[in-house]
């Protein structure tokens, strides 16, 4: 099949570095963005991390959110982090605030002590909500804003890749029913459907690199056809349309 040199110049503009947990290379620019939630992760973290004595930010990614609650930071913060890259770069931001970044290579065996914390915050990262309950305290808060199981299917449906089979039933209700059976009771509970759109293809490719759990092994020489597809889309409508699912738990410790 021929290309448009416009698409191929695309796709080799995409290659751009990612670290830490930060899209502004497309979201700040306008070329990806979100239907807004209705409810705000900080907004409701911000009230209970002024409260907090000890508190943990599970997957932290490069420090970004984490750092942006200054100066309503507890004495006492820890971070957890997955991937081995970002640690460095989360310690570089999080040291001078006080924090301790800490690798965590499972999320059943946290390096981390038991009824360490009275406050656990986790935005869009992986738990084993047994290990959750062993380093809460007693009526400690779990927040959580989770990426649901759909999340943008329809990039899988055009790639023809299916959704990952592990977390393809991850949804609010299997959430929210582990924490229950883990000794944490379930004070808020929220699930929305919304709109997030790609204005160019380049962008998608930009957005495929950093996460590569939506498209395992993502090559975009190996889907050129594919993205050539959505290219065309693009260029008819203007973006191309994918669907978000996220959802939001609070939970307390009993």
């Amino acid at each position: 099949m021929l290309y448009d040199q416009a698409f191929l110049d695309s796709i080799r503009d995409a290659n751009q570095s990612f670290t830490g947990w930060d899209f502004s290379h497309i979201t700040e620019t306008g070329r990806m963005q979100y239907q807004l939630l209705p409810w705000s992760y900080g907004s409701v973290v911000i009230p209970y991390v002024q409260r907090a004595v000890s508190m943990l930010d599970m997957g932290t990614g490069g420090g970004e959110f984490l750092s942006s609650l200054q100066p309503f930071l507890p004495a006492s913060v820890h971070a957890t982090e997955g991937y081995k890259p970002n640690v460095p770069i989360a310690a570089e931001r999080l040291g001078p605030l006080g924090v301790n970044v800490v690798y965590v290579e499972d999320d059943n065996n946290l390096p981390l002590g038991d009824a360490s914390f009275d406050l656990i915050i986790n935005r869009h990262e992986s738990y084993s909500p047994r290990e959750l309950r062993r380093i809460i305290s007693d009526q400690g808060i779990f927040i959580t804003q989770q990426c649901g199981g759909t999340d943008a299917w329809q990039i899988n449906e055009k790639f023809g890749v299916p959704l990952n089979e592990e977390f393809a039933h991850w949804n609010l209700q299997v959430a929210a029913d582990e924490l229950t059976e883990h000794g944490f009771h379930v004070t808020e509970r929220k699930e929305e459907l919304a709109v997030q759109r790609f204005y160019d293809i380049g962008a998608l490719v930009y957005y495929l690199h950093a996460i590569p759990w939506q498209v395992p092994e993502f090559d975009p020489e190996r889907y050129l056809n594919s993205l050539y597809e959505i290219y065309g889309i693009i260029r008819t409508q203007g973006y191309f349309e994918v669907t978000q699912h996220r959802f939001l738990i609070q939970a307390e410790a009993r």
